[in-house]
């Protein structure tokens, strides 16, 4: 294979790693795609530059996502100038793709704030009701180590939130793309980007409308995080609490469909209103989730317990028969085994955060 050929492969399956989220830095992703083409190491000026690979992954997030691409790059500018306009005593600056437009399927919203305090922006952050992780990294970069301070929000797009002291507010940063200042906009920067980028904006509505707006995601996680405290018989639930049964449940759910959104939803909060009314759980869970599941989902959970007795051949004729006569009927059969599945004592489950990330992003990629 000829060198510029070489070059064009490693390209692309670097592309295609750091497109799949396999991978996030360039560089990894260089190597990783250079050891898989190459039968003997590749010197550094063989490979591709970040900016080749840039161009790939954009073609890859047009082919894939088509129109759906340019309304999330919408939706996230605004989202990014609303945590903006909270964050505003820190100088913060929208950086990355959102700010360029080169953005794809998971993408985060980046900010760069200035502040000798991290603290006094997770204040902040808690006050508004942000979910969030605060995480201080270590990076070694030409024999020297430095500590990064990065806060992760959940909100309807991810922020990654990098805090710099506030001398390094008129820093210049070089983009490891282009090797030149990387492009960047303050809140008013933004704002006539916003209005430049889309004329028929109303920017003040828009942004009443996402502080008015419910992230369902976020409240899926305030009535999931007590079941971990709501114990069950052990006759019926060997496994032990209702949010680690819940977690298996949505497990094997991901197993069995990792493209269906609304089984998986209704997996992961068949039970959650066990921990407000257990006498009644059914009724109280599809009561806190009215207007934020569709209607597929709450009649999966709906029905979830009829499903036992169906199972069991001790509901009634009539109601069997209306079961049956569901399109969704064999969905629910499905939920009614992975229910019973899902009571395995020290069986492997992610997280409340994780499983609601899986769900986001698959959210997204169907539009």
């Amino acid at each position: 294979m000829s060198h510029d050929k070489v070059r064009r492969a490693i390209a692309f399956e670097a592309a295609r790693l750091m497109y799949d989220r396999v991978e996030s830095e360039y560089f990894t992703a260089k190597r990783k795609a250079a050891k898989r083409l190459c039968r003997r190491s590749c010197k550094p000026e063989d490979l591709p530059s970040n900016a080749e690979i840039r161009e790939l992954i954009q073609t890859f997030a047009r082919l894939h996502e088509g129109d759906k691409r340019t309304q999330h790059l919408r939706e996230m500018r605004l989202h990014a100038l609303r945590l903006m306009r909270i964050l505003r005593r820190f100088r913060p600056r929208l950086i990355g793709s959102v700010m360029t437009g080169h953005v794809r399927h998971g993408s985060d919203i980046d900010l760069h704030l200035f502040t000798d305090s991290a603290e006094a922006v997770t204040n902040i952050l808690e006050s508004e009701g942000y979910q969030f992780d605060l995480e201080r990294k270590q990076v070694v970069k030409h024999n020297e180590a430095r500590v990064f301070t990065h806060v992760h929000v959940r909100d309807r797009f991810n922020f990654e939130l990098t805090i710099y002291p506030e001398d390094k507010a008129h820093y210049v940063f070089k983009s490891s793309i282009t090797g030149k200042a990387i492009e960047r906009a303050s809140i008013k920067e933004l704002e006539d980007l916003i209005r430049a980028e889309y004329p028929d904006v109303d920017l003040e509505g828009e942004i009443a409308a996402q502080e008015e707006a419910i992230d369902p995601h976020q409240m899926f996680r305030l009535l999931l995080l007590p079941l971990e405290n709501v114990k069950q018989s052990p006759k019926y639930h060997p496994e032990g609490d209702v949010l680690y049964h819940s977690l298996q449940v949505f497990e094997l759910a991901k197993d069995a469909r990792p493209w269906d959104e609304e089984l998986l939803l209704a997996a992961l909060l068949h039970d959650v209103g066990k921990g407000l009314d257990p006498y009644d759980h059914v009724a109280a869970g599809l009561s806190a989730l009215d207007g934020l599941i569709t209607e597929r989902t709450a009649w999966l959970i709906a029905n979830h317990m009829l499903a036992l007795e169906y199972k069991g051949g001790t509901l009634s004729a009539k109601a069997r028969r209306e079961l049956e006569q569901s399109p969704d009927f064999e969905d629910l059969m499905l939920l009614r085994e992975l229910d019973t599945a899902g009571r395995v004592p020290g069986a492997q489950v992610g997280t409340v955060d994780e499983a609601l990330a899986y769900l986001k992003e698959l959210e997204r990629s169907n539009g």
